[in-house]
């Protein structure tokens, strides 16, 4: 495999659970479940000069998972964890974090020139600071066939805008999307036709995206190409919660098609790691063997 460094950028926090806290963040997610693929990542985020962010930085460093994490004089992030009767999660996201506030230093300029995928979403972006660096973050980053810049969208309450999303199209050549949450694109930006399918190639035209992850939950999901449409179902499997499973779902297939596999054999993979992590507690569980050797 290319050796190549693989970044995930925005909130890093702690998920507070019902059986107690656990580290989590999407892209902090993302960042370790692609380094147990043995790929060199980091995460870029920001934590409070408080307990609560030594605690997570010592969990980070438990985890062998590097990064740029700056402390600041804002909080560390938390998220209330509501899980229902089928393992679904809801959130209640603190405001005005640590996370809100993530500074672009020249370290971070330098982590920029030499990361050859990234992975952000749109919750990072609520505040216009950690917005500003992301933005100067995929800017910096060297062009080419090579490169990749995933938006994995994950829409969370109502801490998005249609400019934002708007712009991190622009700017991203992956997209990573539910269903649900293109029910909410398809709505604000009026693409034409009524069907998923339709909704989702007018985006990858529109937006000349290398590829298009759509996930339906227990219905399954797809991936589209410019040139194909890959289709997997979901597995059945007895399902602990799914905090972490899409973030696990992006490490999965990014490390898969980073390694030289097609677009079927990364989504295969994918759907397999993330069906996984549903059957376990909290974002981040180690991995079997069995699925980090098959790239």
């Amino acid at each position: 495999m290319k050796q190549s460094i693989v970044t995930g950028m925005g909130e890093a926090l702690w998920d507070m659970l019902p059986e107690g806290k656990k580290i989590g963040g999407a892209p902090a997610n993302f960042a370790y479940h692609i380094s147990q693929f043995g790929i060199d990542s980091r995460v870029v985020s920001a934590v409070g000069k408080d307990t609560a962010g030594s605690e997570l930085l010592e969990n980070l460093r438990d985890k062998s998972l590097k990064g740029l994490i700056e402390k600041t004089d804002f909080p560390t992030g938390s998220v209330e964890v509501e899980v229902d009767e089928k393992g679904i999660p809801c959130y209640n996201i603190r405001e005005d974090v640590a996370w809100d506030h993530i500074p672009f230093t020249p370290q971070t300029a330098e982590l920029a020139r030499q990361t050859q995928a990234i992975c952000f979403g749109s919750l990072a972006q609520r505040h216009p600071a950690s917005r500003s660096t992301i933005h100067r973050f995929l800017d910096t980053m060297p062009d080419g066939d090579g490169q990749y810049k995933i938006f994995d969208i994950n829409l969370r309450q109502g801490f998005y805008t249609q400019e934002i999303i708007s712009t991190s199209l622009q700017k991203c050549n992956i997209l990573k999307i539910n269903d649900e949450e293109l029910d909410i694109v398809t709505r604000l930006f009026a693409l034409p036709g009524t069907g998923q399918e339709e909704s989702c190639r007018t985006l990858l035209k529109r937006y000349a995206l290398k590829a298009l992850i759509l996930t339906c939950g227990a219905r399954g999901s797809f991936v589209f190409t410019p040139e194909e449409t890959s289709y997997r179902d979901t597995p059945k499997v007895e399902v602990a919660d799914t905090v972490g499973a899409g973030d696990s779902f992006t490490a999965a297939f990014t490390a898969a098609i980073l390694s030289g596999g097609t677009v079927r054999e990364a989504h295969h993979l994918a759907v397999d790691v993330s069906a996984y992590i549903c059957t376990q507690k909290g974002a981040m569980p180690l991995l079997p063997g069995t699925f980090t050797k098959r790239i």
